[in-house]
């Protein structure tokens, strides 16, 4: 599954997330962006300076709320 990332100039910056509309919407909560950037009259984005965002390749896995440490190492 594709995540996206936000990124400053080619440095990641931010969490992986599963849309690019989330990871706006988190680098604008946490003020690293002060407004969401906007498409363009021809469609294109007009994108923040230095801001980016990529398509990333993450393994995101939560692990097994099931799973326990052993209450006693042998």
């Amino acid at each position: 599954m594709p995540y996206y990332a936000l990124f400053a100039d080619d440095r990641q910056i931010g969490p992986g997330l599963p849309t690019e509309a989330e990871v706006w919407k988190q680098a604008l909560d946490v003020s690293l962006i002060s407004d969401l950037p906007v498409a363009d009259k021809a469609g294109g984005a007009v994108l923040l300076t230095r801001y980016h965002v990529k398509e990333i390749r993450e393994e995101c896995c939560a692990p097994d709320p099931a799973w326990r440490l052993p209450d006693e190492i042998s």
